[in-house]
């Protein structure tokens, strides 16, 4: 196979150390890209960055597939933002709450709301939680809880959804590599077989309602409920609760009314489908234009629809909801670049013959069932660093596939993998920012949420990576089975033998 051995090596390399330097993945994946061009230009600076602009940013932008992509992204983004400021989450909440007389009913109504707020990750800690927090409190449940709540609702679910922000990004990610390796299989279809296999989001979202029905807790969150039943305390003496965020008591004075949340949900979806039905789907193949068209007349039709309720309803003038909307539009910018550059790097990679070179080390070396762990693994690590899941996808893609393919292991566990590892490395990471966002919107102590939240994604972690194992072994969706067993039983067993002593004086606020 062809490529330029450890040279090749470079560009990821130099990506990975950056974002952990820099915390910042334009930067990391813009010095990768760069320097796997100046490899290729023999060293010449000025000829790399020509290079790099006219044969790489550019050809990414000009392709029509890419195109509709960042278009689809866009419209997206702008439909994200008035979903966030209509107060539909809020007024929605509010109707829920009268019917919780129980802690189970508490925690899974909190549950229900942070995957009902599917379409943003960011927008379910700062919506779910203040709402929740009061009713917390009542329940004699602790914060630290509702963080975990709120974070297992967040990128856990919004990474299993393919017709949101995160399935777009991911499926440009996927696309650009089936292209690479001339795989006929639609980006679409493959998010939906690996969706069995990102064992820790599914684990992650399972492991709410079992603990909420079963009360078993343990670590660092048993203390905090026991502090909180026995006391009244929210916090620990040397906890700093997070503020609350600015935006909450504007959405509470809104007029806003349940239906500006679940009526744009319904007309998105029904105009989806409605369009897609008719083209054979779900039983035939959809072209990835006809989707992406599809889609994006469906987020723009609940958008115009969204912007009329907020008016008609009084919650914002129209000026106003247009303006939200535009710079909901502006904000996908990053996310646009972000992904231009890791379809820059992938393709760099690719003329370097990285995925080759790193193929022909492993070949006959490490045998094919193991590599989802590894990528499992990686990508876990890479991403409780950085504390970006998103940036630890685009540079960890363009390896994976190309690996799984030519190593014969199964692509859709490998990309299940990365997924995964890539989620559970943000869940642990107290730089990640649905982690910061978590606390914030629960008004906990951000480390608190971190300790608390700690045992339970490793024990998801450890399930999943030994269900990776399994898959690469008998890739069905069997192994998903052993990765929720061996959470149940570990929960069970981990609970029988909690220590029950509580460390620290809890204080009344």
């Amino acid at each position: 196979m062809e490529h330029l051995g450890w040279l090749s090596l470079i560009p990821p390399l130099l990506a990975i150390i950056a974002a952990i330097v820099t915390k910042n993945v334009i930067i990391s994946l813009f010095l990768g890209s760069f320097s796997g061009v100046l490899i290729l230009v023999k060293g010449l600076p000025l000829t790399a960055t020509k290079t790099m602009i006219g044969d790489y940013l550019f050809v990414q932008l000009t392709d029509s597939y890419n195109a509709g992509v960042l278009v689809l992204l866009v419209f997206i983004g702008g439909f994200v933002a008035l979903m966030e400021k209509s107060g539909g989450a809020a007024a929605f909440a509010e109707k829920v709450i009268k019917y919780l007389n129980s802690k189970a009913k508490t925690q899974l109504a909190a549950w229900f709301g942070g995957i009902v707020i599917f379409f943003s990750d960011l927008g379910t800690p700062l919506l779910i939680g203040p709402i929740f927090e009061k009713v917390f409190d009542k329940a004699k449940i602790s914060r630290e809880k509702l963080a975990w709540i709120i974070d297992s609702t967040a990128s856990p679910v919004a990474v299993l959804i393919p017709f949101i922000g995160w399935g777009v990004y991911i499926m440009g990610l996927i696309q650009k590599e089936f292209e690479g390796l001339s795989i006929a299989e639609s980006d679409w279809d493959a998010f939906i077989q690996a969706i069995p296999y990102q064992f820790y989001p599914i684990l992650t979202v399972l492991m709410v309602p079992l603990v909420a029905f079963t009360k078993l807790e343990f670590g660092a969150m048993a203390k905090a409920e026991k502090r909180v039943k026995e006391t009244g305390a929210l916090y620990w003496p040397d906890s700093k609760p997070m503020r609350k965020p600015d935006n909450f008591n504007e959405l509470k004075e809104t007029k806003s009314k349940p239906i500006l949340i679940w009526l744009p949900l319904l007309v998105l979806l029904v105009t989806l489908f409605g369009i897609l039905i008719p083209l054979g789907f779900p039983f035939q193949k959809i072209e990835g234009s006809a989707f992406r068209v599809a889609l994006t007349t469906a987020y723009l039709f609940a958008g115009i629809l969204l912007i009329l309720m907020m008016v008609y309803y009084k919650v914002k003038k129209f000026g106003e909801a247009f303006d939200i909307y535009v710079s909901g539009m502006q904000k996908m910018m990053y996310v646009a670049a972000t992904l231009v550059l890791a379809w820059s790097l992938g393709t760099v990679m690719k003329n370097l013959g990285t995925a080759n070179y790193i193929v022909e080390i492993m070949d006959g070396n490490i045998p094919a069932f193991i590599v989802p762990a590894i990528l499992f693994l990686a990508g876990a690590c890479m991403s409780f660093a950085t504390g970006s899941s998103w940036g630890t996808f685009a540079i960890m893609m363009p390896l994976a596939i190309p690996m799984a393919f030519h190593l014969d292991a199964s692509i859709y566990v490998c990309i299940g993998a990365v997924l995964s590892g890539g989620l559970f490395g943000d869940h642990c990471s107290p730089i990640s920012d649905t982690t910061i966002l978590s606390s914030t919107g629960a008004g906990s102590d951000h480390m608190d949420h971190v300790k608390t939240q700690l045992p339970y994604a490793i024990l998801n972690g450890s399930a999943a990576l030994a269900a990776y194992i399994v898959a690469g072994l008998v890739a069905n969706t069997l192994s998903l089975a052993v990765a929720i067993l061996i959470m149940v039983l570990a929960v069970v067993v981990i609970s029988k033998w909690q220590n029950k002593s509580n460390t620290g004086k809890p204080i009344n606020m």
